[in-house]
């Protein structure tokens, strides 16, 4: 009896043990990326997208009334901290990574952690302007045209008395002075795109004097780039960096918002991909088929999406005055992006705009403020000294502590990750962040400074000329 019960359970074991080895193989990434077409989808598809539920609720529903037998699944993070879940969450299912920063597609893929699942299928004569729409390697395809630019609330800049921004460079007016809102870069992909278009579209240096001097107008610095659009539609602020299809489908919605994209500004694809370590690549080739099928397009016309399709001939069917990035008229003022320069500089640009505007805010306003302040007063003022004093106010506060050298240079850019909450950055980041809130701290205190012993003389002059 005692041989018969070890049998048995021997006998038992063997049977889990083929089981488990029959799911392991059906399971296989390898296995099931070579697995035909026709066979039956699996039942779960995990999504990672920093997209808003207005847009991917309306696709799964979609997807899932065209495959009923698929249930999908939505990881709802913003696109830095998508990047960490894809690389370091790896017990964790992830089918799918949907986003618009183009950059971080290519993180991805440089560190492994996309499945280059479209080969010959890419279609590398499509561009938006010089730039192609899919992945010339086959790891992502571009499914929608994202646009960068300036949202603002009609109401809000009439009450104000203010004109509407039409270029970056015009949200460092002093009129703007805490009417504008925008996303920190290592809080958001979008915002990260912005900020690497300034920095493109006009130098290292003067992108960085002009985002300085933009950051001292500020009103907030939102925590997602969801935060802009909802600051400006209820009048918290006026005005916010944002990506188009905020803008578009605020307006759509009956918002009294309106959005401009800016000279030098980027139009990029906003892209989907499968994740390496999927386990149903199946269901995630067909719902990307269907994002990018001509039903898929034509639902990013939806007021709630209000997004620009890839697929050129559905524009016949846009609403009227919907913009269209592959005319003229829009594509002049897009720059020829340069992803890879973005994606080797990414944490290295989130990090500088942090300690140089996020953690510096009060200061960036006080500072700002006074140049401005003084800049004012010296109009028509024939105090040449004084002019020359805030003229290096103006230096000391649009001055940065890495050169456009060290940023495009892979060795001293790969130092810099993430900063995540409870985990320490690597020594090296650590001291070059210490050194850059130093040199941020002196350089605004001193410009400061200047700045108001020029305002205390033009008002002792003002004093003294008074009869």
């Amino acid at each position: 009896m005692h041989f018969l019960k070890s049998a048995l359970k021997l006998y038992n074991m063997w049977q889990c043990l083929a089981l488990y080895t029959a799911l392991l193989i059906a399971t296989s990434p390898g296995l099931l990326h070579a697995a035909s077409p026709q066979d039956d989808l699996d039942d779960t598809l995990v999504i990672v997208t920093s997209f808003p539920p207005a847009l991917f609720e309306k696709f799964s529903t979609a997807f899932e009334k065209r495959h009923p037998e698929v249930k999908v699944f939505v990881r709802s993070k913003k696109t830095s901290a998508a990047i960490s879940f894809i690389e370091e969450r790896i017990s964790e299912p992830a089918d799918i990574f949907w986003a618009s920063a183009p950059d971080a597609f290519e993180v991805l893929k440089e560190s492994g952690h996309l499945l280059k699942a479209f080969g010959d299928q890419v279609r590398s004569n499509t561009y938006i302007g010089s730039y192609p729409i899919d992945d010339p390697d086959g790891y992502y395809k571009g499914f929608a045209v994202s646009g960068y630019g300036i949202v603002w609330n009609r109401e809000y800049l009439d009450q104000h008395g203010l004109s509407a921004p039409l270029n970056w460079s015009d949200l460092s007016d002093p009129a703007y002075k805490r009417h504008i809102g925008i996303s920190a870069p290592s809080r958001s992909g979008t915002t990260h795109l912005i900020v690497e278009s300034i920095l493109q579209s006009r130098g290292w240096d003067k992108g960085w004097a002009t985002l300085l001097e933009i950051g001292g107008n500020l009103a907030t610095i939102t925590a997602r780039s969801f935060g802009v659009i909802d600051g400006v539609r209820s009048n918290r602020f006026g005005i916010g960096a944002a990506i188009d299809f905020f803008g578009q489908s605020a307006k759509a919605a009956g918002a009294p918002v309106d959005f401009v994209y800016p000279d030098g500004t980027a139009f990029l694809p906003a892209n989907i991909a499968v994740v390496k370590r999927t386990t149903n690549p199946e269901s995630a080739r067909a719902f990307i088929e269907f994002v990018l099928s001509e039903s898929g397009q034509m639902l990013l016309f939806d007021p709630q999406i209000s997004r620009l399709p890839v697929m050129r001939k559905v524009y016949v069917h846009a609403p009227d005055f919907y913009p269209n990035p592959f005319e003229s008229e829009l594509a002049d003022k897009g720059i020829a992006f340069d992803t890879d320069l973005s994606r080797r500089r990414y944490h290295l640009v989130n990090s500088l705009f942090d300690v140089m505007i996020t953690f510096r805010l009060q200061l960036l306003r006080r500072t700002w403020s006074a140049i401005h302040e003084a800049e004012q007063a010296l109009q028509g003022s024939s105090k040449a000294d004084l002019k020359e004093k805030i003229e290096e106010a103006r230096r000391l506060a649009s001055l940065v502590p890495v050169n456009s050298e060290q940023a495009s240079t892979a060795d001293f850019s790969s130092l810099f990750v993430r900063h995540k909450p409870g985990i320490s950055v690597p020594p090296e980041q650590k001291q070059l962040e210490s050194r850059w809130a130093v040199f941020a701290r002196a350089n605004q205190a001193r410009a400061l400074n200047i700045a108001n012993e020029v305002i205390s003389e033009l008002q002792d002059e003002s004093r003294r000329n008074k009869p």
